[in-house]
Protein backbone atom coordinates (compact mmCIF):
# COMPACT_ATOMS: atom_id res chain seq x y z
CA UNK A 1 0.00 0.00 0.00
CA UNK A 2 0.69 3.65 -0.83
CA UNK A 3 1.72 6.30 1.90
CA UNK A 4 -1.43 8.16 3.38
CA UNK A 5 -2.00 11.42 2.03
CA UNK A 6 -1.53 14.36 4.44
CA UNK A 7 -5.32 15.20 5.90
CA UNK A 8 -6.41 18.15 4.31
CA UNK A 9 -9.01 20.95 5.54
CA UNK A 10 -10.54 23.41 3.61
CA UNK A 11 -12.70 26.47 3.79
CA UNK A 12 -15.21 28.94 1.35
CA UNK A 13 -15.23 32.27 1.94
CA UNK A 14 -17.37 35.31 0.25
CA UNK A 15 -15.29 38.81 1.07
CA UNK A 16 -18.35 40.42 -0.34
CA UNK A 17 -15.90 42.89 -2.31
CA UNK A 18 -13.15 42.33 -5.20
CA UNK A 19 -9.44 40.74 -3.24
CA UNK A 20 -6.91 40.15 -5.18
CA UNK A 21 -5.03 37.75 -3.67
CA UNK A 22 -1.56 37.42 -5.06
CA UNK A 23 -1.53 41.20 -4.52
CA UNK A 24 -2.55 41.71 -0.99
CA UNK A 25 -0.72 38.60 0.06
CA UNK A 26 2.61 39.90 -2.18
CA UNK A 27 4.22 41.72 0.88
CA UNK A 28 4.42 38.51 2.57
CA UNK A 29 6.73 36.98 0.08
CA UNK A 30 10.50 37.42 0.49
CA UNK A 31 12.13 37.63 -3.14
CA UNK A 32 12.46 34.97 -5.70
CA UNK A 33 12.45 31.39 -4.79
CA UNK A 34 10.88 32.05 -0.96
CA UNK A 35 10.48 28.55 0.98
CA UNK A 36 7.55 29.92 2.46
CA UNK A 37 5.13 31.38 -0.43
CA UNK A 38 4.75 30.50 -3.80
CA UNK A 39 2.10 31.34 -6.44
CA UNK A 40 0.99 29.01 -9.38
CA UNK A 41 0.32 28.68 -12.60
CA UNK A 42 -3.02 27.87 -11.94
CA UNK A 43 -2.95 31.38 -10.13
CA UNK A 44 -3.02 29.84 -6.70
CA UNK A 45 -1.08 31.37 -3.43
CA UNK A 46 0.56 28.90 -1.76
CA UNK A 47 2.48 30.17 1.97
CA UNK A 48 3.62 28.40 4.95
CA UNK A 49 3.40 29.77 8.51
CA UNK A 50 4.47 28.90 12.14
CA UNK A 51 0.74 29.14 13.96
CA UNK A 52 -0.08 28.75 17.43
CA UNK A 53 -0.71 25.51 16.76
CA UNK A 54 2.02 24.58 15.02
CA UNK A 55 3.37 24.85 11.04
CA UNK A 56 0.78 24.80 8.07
CA UNK A 57 0.59 25.31 4.64
CA UNK A 58 -2.40 27.19 3.01
CA UNK A 59 -3.36 27.24 -0.43
CA UNK A 60 -5.63 30.10 -1.87
CA UNK A 61 -7.94 30.51 -4.81
CA UNK A 62 -11.01 32.94 -5.85
CA UNK A 63 -13.29 32.72 -8.58
CA UNK A 64 -16.78 33.41 -8.91
CA UNK A 65 -16.58 36.05 -5.92
CA UNK A 66 -15.46 33.32 -3.67
CA UNK A 67 -12.36 32.31 -1.81
CA UNK A 68 -11.41 28.78 -1.56
CA UNK A 69 -8.55 27.63 0.70
CA UNK A 70 -7.21 24.32 1.60
CA UNK A 71 -4.80 23.82 4.63
CA UNK A 72 -2.35 21.00 6.20
CA UNK A 73 -0.98 20.49 9.15
CA UNK A 74 -1.35 21.29 12.95
CA UNK A 75 -2.17 24.84 12.21
CA UNK A 76 -4.73 24.35 9.45
CA UNK A 77 -7.36 25.09 11.21
CA UNK A 78 -6.06 28.26 12.56
CA UNK A 79 -4.96 29.22 9.20
CA UNK A 80 -8.43 28.58 8.06
CA UNK A 81 -10.15 30.57 10.93
CA UNK A 82 -8.02 33.51 10.07
CA UNK A 83 -7.89 33.56 6.81
CA UNK A 84 -10.33 36.72 6.31
CA UNK A 85 -7.97 38.40 7.78
CA UNK A 86 -5.21 37.65 6.18
CA UNK A 87 -6.89 39.01 2.69
CA UNK A 88 -7.81 42.40 4.57
CA UNK A 89 -11.65 41.22 5.83
CA UNK A 90 -11.08 44.00 8.56
CA UNK A 91 -9.17 46.74 5.91
CA UNK A 92 -11.19 50.20 6.35
CA UNK A 93 -11.71 50.83 3.19
CA UNK A 94 -14.53 53.38 3.79
CA UNK A 95 -12.19 54.44 5.90
CA UNK A 96 -9.86 55.75 3.41
CA UNK A 97 -12.72 56.99 1.02
CA UNK A 98 -13.41 59.74 3.89
CA UNK A 99 -9.97 60.48 4.45
CA UNK A 100 -9.55 61.11 0.23
CA UNK A 101 -12.60 63.17 0.54
CA UNK A 102 -11.19 65.48 3.49
CA UNK A 103 -8.03 66.05 1.62
CA UNK A 104 -9.52 67.07 -0.88
CA UNK A 105 -11.56 69.96 0.83
CA UNK A 106 -7.97 70.42 2.62
CA UNK A 107 -6.59 72.66 0.07
CA UNK A 108 -5.37 72.88 -3.41
CA UNK A 109 -2.20 71.03 -3.30
CA UNK A 110 -3.90 67.99 -1.01
CA UNK A 111 -6.89 68.01 -3.06
CA UNK A 112 -4.67 67.70 -6.50
CA UNK A 113 -2.45 64.75 -4.60
CA UNK A 114 -5.78 63.16 -3.25
CA UNK A 115 -7.21 62.96 -7.11
CA UNK A 116 -4.24 60.86 -7.72
CA UNK A 117 -4.22 58.96 -5.36
CA UNK A 118 -7.80 58.08 -5.93
CA UNK A 119 -6.75 57.35 -9.43
CA UNK A 120 -4.51 55.15 -8.70
CA UNK A 121 -6.67 53.17 -6.08
CA UNK A 122 -9.40 53.01 -8.58
CA UNK A 123 -6.83 50.84 -10.39
CA UNK A 124 -6.15 48.20 -7.97
CA UNK A 125 -9.80 47.59 -6.65
CA UNK A 126 -8.69 44.21 -5.32
CA UNK A 127 -6.06 45.41 -3.37
CA UNK A 128 -6.03 45.26 0.25
CA UNK A 129 -4.23 45.36 3.64
CA UNK A 130 -3.79 41.88 5.02
CA UNK A 131 -3.12 41.06 8.71
CA UNK A 132 -0.85 37.34 9.66
CA UNK A 133 -1.00 37.75 12.71
CA UNK A 134 2.31 36.44 13.29
CA UNK A 135 4.83 38.84 13.88
CA UNK A 136 8.08 37.44 14.48
CA UNK A 137 7.49 35.79 11.28
CA UNK A 138 7.72 39.44 9.28
CA UNK A 139 10.47 40.71 12.01
CA UNK A 140 13.19 37.84 10.78
CA UNK A 141 12.69 39.10 7.19
CA UNK A 142 12.26 42.46 8.10
CA UNK A 143 15.83 42.60 10.36
CA UNK A 144 17.66 40.72 7.23
CA UNK A 145 16.45 43.38 4.67
CA UNK A 146 18.11 46.35 6.98
CA UNK A 147 20.78 48.87 5.32
CA UNK A 148 20.88 46.21 2.80
CA UNK A 149 19.72 45.55 -1.16
CA UNK A 150 16.91 43.02 -1.57
CA UNK A 151 18.17 40.25 -3.31
CA UNK A 152 21.09 39.77 -0.42
CA UNK A 153 18.53 40.06 2.44
CA UNK A 154 16.20 37.42 0.70
CA UNK A 155 19.13 35.02 -0.24
CA UNK A 156 19.97 35.09 3.34
CA UNK A 157 16.04 34.14 4.39
CA UNK A 158 15.93 31.74 1.92
CA UNK A 159 19.33 30.01 2.98
CA UNK A 160 17.99 30.17 6.97
CA UNK A 161 14.62 29.22 6.65
CA UNK A 162 15.85 26.28 4.08
CA UNK A 163 18.68 24.85 6.34
CA UNK A 164 16.94 25.52 9.94
CA UNK A 165 12.65 24.97 8.75
CA UNK A 166 11.37 22.02 8.32
CA UNK A 167 9.36 20.57 5.31
CA UNK A 168 5.95 22.23 4.56
CA UNK A 169 3.17 20.32 5.41
CA UNK A 170 1.23 18.69 2.63
CA UNK A 171 2.13 18.90 -0.95
CA UNK A 172 3.60 21.72 -0.52
CA UNK A 173 7.15 20.04 1.02
CA UNK A 174 7.49 18.29 -2.71
CA UNK A 175 7.93 21.87 -4.28
CA UNK A 176 10.94 22.74 -1.56
CA UNK A 177 8.27 24.84 0.56
CA UNK A 178 9.46 24.88 4.34
CA UNK A 179 8.10 26.58 7.51
CA UNK A 180 9.95 29.14 9.40
CA UNK A 181 11.90 27.93 12.42
CA UNK A 182 10.54 28.34 15.84
CA UNK A 183 12.14 31.13 17.93
CA UNK A 184 13.94 29.15 19.95
CA UNK A 185 15.79 27.47 16.41
CA UNK A 186 16.71 31.21 16.04
CA UNK A 187 18.16 31.33 19.30
CA UNK A 188 20.71 28.59 18.41
CA UNK A 189 21.66 29.57 14.84
CA UNK A 190 25.36 29.14 15.57
CA UNK A 191 27.90 32.58 14.47
CA UNK A 192 29.22 30.47 11.33
CA UNK A 193 26.07 29.71 10.27
CA UNK A 194 25.22 33.43 9.99
CA UNK A 195 28.14 34.16 7.86
CA UNK A 196 27.56 31.49 5.69
CA UNK A 197 23.76 33.16 4.99
CA UNK A 198 25.65 36.45 5.03
CA UNK A 199 24.06 38.22 7.72
CA UNK A 200 26.57 40.46 10.20
CA UNK A 201 26.65 40.35 13.62
CA UNK A 202 24.41 42.99 14.15
CA UNK A 203 21.93 41.40 12.31
CA UNK A 204 22.14 38.54 13.57
CA UNK A 205 21.93 39.76 17.59
CA UNK A 206 18.54 41.38 16.57
CA UNK A 207 17.37 38.43 15.77
CA UNK A 208 18.09 36.56 18.67
CA UNK A 209 17.50 39.18 20.80
CA UNK A 210 14.38 39.55 19.79
CA UNK A 211 13.37 35.61 19.70
CA UNK A 212 13.83 35.78 23.16
CA UNK A 213 10.96 37.95 23.50
CA UNK A 214 8.74 36.27 20.37
CA UNK A 215 6.20 35.58 22.75
CA UNK A 216 5.21 38.76 24.20
CA UNK A 217 5.67 40.60 20.92
CA UNK A 218 2.98 37.45 19.14
CA UNK A 219 0.88 39.00 22.15
CA UNK A 220 0.57 42.30 20.73
CA UNK A 221 -1.22 40.74 16.85
CA UNK A 222 -2.72 37.96 18.60
CA UNK A 223 -5.13 39.99 21.37
CA UNK A 224 -5.49 42.82 18.88
CA UNK A 225 -3.48 45.30 20.28
CA UNK A 226 -2.60 48.82 19.03
CA UNK A 227 -0.37 49.00 16.48
CA UNK A 228 0.93 51.96 18.83
CA UNK A 229 1.68 49.57 21.75
CA UNK A 230 3.30 47.01 19.15
CA UNK A 231 5.30 49.72 17.98
CA UNK A 232 6.61 50.31 21.37
CA UNK A 233 7.20 47.20 22.43
CA UNK A 234 9.21 46.34 18.98
CA UNK A 235 11.28 49.59 19.28
CA UNK A 236 12.62 48.99 23.08
CA UNK A 237 14.53 45.49 21.54
CA UNK A 238 18.29 46.85 20.05
CA UNK A 239 18.40 46.75 17.00
CA UNK A 240 14.67 47.44 15.73
CA UNK A 241 13.99 50.96 14.60
CA UNK A 242 11.13 52.63 13.25
CA UNK A 243 11.49 50.86 9.86
CA UNK A 244 11.86 47.48 10.70
CA UNK A 245 8.61 48.26 13.36
CA UNK A 246 6.63 49.67 10.39
CA UNK A 247 7.66 46.67 8.25
CA UNK A 248 6.49 44.28 10.84
CA UNK A 249 3.19 46.24 11.59
CA UNK A 250 2.08 46.48 7.68
CA UNK A 251 2.05 42.54 7.59
CA UNK A 252 1.25 41.22 10.84
CA UNK A 253 -0.89 44.20 12.41
CA UNK A 254 -2.41 45.45 9.18
CA UNK A 255 -1.67 48.52 9.93
CA UNK A 256 -2.38 50.90 6.69
CA UNK A 257 -1.23 53.78 8.21
CA UNK A 258 2.48 52.50 9.04
CA UNK A 259 4.75 54.39 6.28
CA UNK A 260 8.50 52.99 6.08
CA UNK A 261 9.80 55.67 7.42
CA UNK A 262 13.74 55.34 6.31
CA UNK A 263 13.49 53.32 3.21
CA UNK A 264 15.84 54.05 0.89
CA UNK A 265 13.82 54.75 -2.26
CA UNK A 266 10.19 55.10 -1.10
CA UNK A 267 10.20 59.05 -0.21
CA UNK A 268 12.11 59.54 -4.18
CA UNK A 269 8.83 57.20 -5.45
CA UNK A 270 6.03 59.03 -3.38
CA UNK A 271 7.88 62.33 -4.26
CA UNK A 272 8.18 61.79 -7.73
CA UNK A 273 4.41 60.58 -8.33
CA UNK A 274 2.47 63.57 -6.32
CA UNK A 275 4.85 66.50 -6.72
CA UNK A 276 6.97 65.35 -9.68
CA UNK A 277 10.40 65.61 -7.98
CA UNK A 278 12.41 63.38 -5.44
CA UNK A 279 12.22 64.31 -1.67
CA UNK A 280 13.54 62.97 1.45
CA UNK A 281 11.40 61.25 4.75
CA UNK A 282 10.79 64.68 6.15
CA UNK A 283 9.17 65.54 2.47
CA UNK A 284 7.18 62.40 2.25
CA UNK A 285 5.49 62.94 5.08
CA UNK A 286 4.19 66.07 4.93
CA UNK A 287 2.60 64.54 1.43
CA UNK A 288 1.29 61.64 3.41
CA UNK A 289 -0.01 63.71 6.01
CA UNK A 290 -3.55 65.12 4.90
CA UNK A 291 -4.00 61.01 4.09
CA UNK A 292 -2.87 60.09 8.04
CA UNK A 293 -4.86 56.84 9.02
CA UNK A 294 -3.69 55.40 5.41
CA UNK A 295 -0.21 56.80 4.98
CA UNK A 296 1.01 53.02 4.29
CA UNK A 297 -1.58 52.51 2.09
CA UNK A 298 -1.09 55.42 -0.24
CA UNK A 299 2.31 54.65 -0.35
CA UNK A 300 1.39 50.92 -1.59
CA UNK A 301 -0.80 52.19 -4.23
CA UNK A 302 1.94 54.66 -5.68
CA UNK A 303 4.48 51.93 -5.61
CA UNK A 304 2.30 49.47 -7.42
CA UNK A 305 1.47 52.31 -9.98
CA UNK A 306 5.28 51.52 -11.06
CA UNK A 307 5.81 55.61 -10.93
CA UNK A 308 9.24 56.31 -10.80
CA UNK A 309 12.13 58.89 -10.58
CA UNK A 310 14.32 58.84 -13.19
CA UNK A 311 17.55 56.20 -12.78
CA UNK A 312 20.62 58.32 -12.15
CA UNK A 313 23.74 57.39 -10.57
CA UNK A 314 25.15 54.31 -9.17
CA UNK A 315 22.64 51.78 -7.77
CA UNK A 316 23.33 50.36 -3.69
CA UNK A 317 25.62 47.79 -3.97
CA UNK A 318 25.43 44.28 -2.70
CA UNK A 319 27.68 43.22 0.36
CA UNK A 320 28.37 39.71 0.62
CA UNK A 321 29.21 39.57 3.93
CA UNK A 322 30.46 35.83 3.02
CA UNK A 323 33.38 37.16 2.24
CA UNK A 324 34.45 39.35 5.31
Amino acid sequence: MGAARPAVRERGWRPGRPVDIALTLSPLRHGRGDPTWRRTPDGAVWRTSRTPDGPGTLRITAAGGEVHAQAWGPGAEWLLETLPSLLGADDDLTGFAGTLAAAARSGPAAARHAAIVAWLAARLPGLRIGRSQRVFESLVPAVLEQKVVGREAWRAWRWLVTRYGEPAPGPAASAGMAVIPPPEVWREIPSWDWHRAGVEAVRARTIVNAARHAGRLEATACAGAASAEADRLLRALPGIGVWTSAEVRQRAHGDADAPSVGDYHLPGIVGWALIGRKTDDAGMLELLEPFRGHRHRVVRVIELSGVRPPARGPRMPARDYRSF
